[in-house]
């Protein structure tokens, strides 16, 4: 039954795709400004709003694994699957965002990079939670996932620093999408529903691999207890 919620998950993911690269190629017209390279929009901004939101997850598990860690042992692993499966696929996501950003970059500055506060701040959020998977990955013992936890909280407060930096400073960055201004957001209505339906597909594609990923690290988890159970009995 499981397997078969999972199949049709993925079929409705891949069908939200499909419609939104349509959307996004087909019925939206290019910008006045920026012309097609403009529809990159539709793929940069859902992959940053994927990772932020997975991000999310993982601060909410970090926190509850040191809430629960002395007294709730079972919720704290619990906990500390969900935050790894968070870091994880918000890593993959904003990596994504960091590849698709230069190449818009490229044709709308010139320039591949530049120091300023937006981008600056993302890949330093992309380096804290990549540390937070070698950290994961490397590292052993007991106190492993007490640090991990902090380093996820860490990590997560670079987040609403990214969000708000071309607000707080002036950025090579243009300016937000939505919320920047009176004239912020996205007017054609053919544009704003390829950018809903983009961002609809790519989060509901985050949730599923989070949820994978999840139940991967809790099988993970249970077959060490049980290798430790064992051990113990012999």
């Amino acid at each position: 039954m499981k397997k078969s919620l999972i199949g049709l998950y993925a079929l409705v993911i891949i069908g939200l795709m499909v419609w939104g690269y349509y959307q996004a190629i087909y019925v939206a017209p290019n910008d006045a400004m920026q012309g097609e390279i403009f529809r990159i929009i539709y793929y940069h901004v859902p992959s940053f709003s994927t990772a932020f939101s997975a991000f999310a997850v993982s601060l909410a598990g970090s926190i509850c694994f040191l809430a629960f860690r002395r007294n709730y042992p079972d919720r704290a692993q619990i906990a500390d699957a969900v935050a790894l499966a968070g870091a994880e696929v918000g890593v993959v996501f904003c990596t994504v965002g960091l590849t698709t950003g230069p190449l818009w970059a490229r044709r709308a500055w010139g320039m591949w990079w530049t120091w300023d506060a937006r981008l600056t701040t993302t890949l330093v959020l992309w380096l804290i939670y990549v540390s937070y998977l070698l950290l994961r990955r490397f590292a052993a013992g007991p106190q492993m996932q007490t640090l991990a936890a902090v380093l996820g909280i860490f990590g997560a407060l670079d987040v609403p620093i990214v969000y708000m930096s071309n607000r707080w400073w002036r950025t090579q960055h243009p300016a937000p999408v939505f919320g920047g201004g009176a004239d912020s957001g996205i007017k054609d209505p053919k544009m704003l529903a390829a950018f809903g339906w983009n961002v609809l597909a790519w989060v509901a594609w985050g949730v599923l691999i989070l949820t994978l990923r999840y139940v991967v690290e809790r099988q993970r988890q249970k077959a060490a207890q049980r290798e430790a159970e064992e051990a113990l009995r012999a």
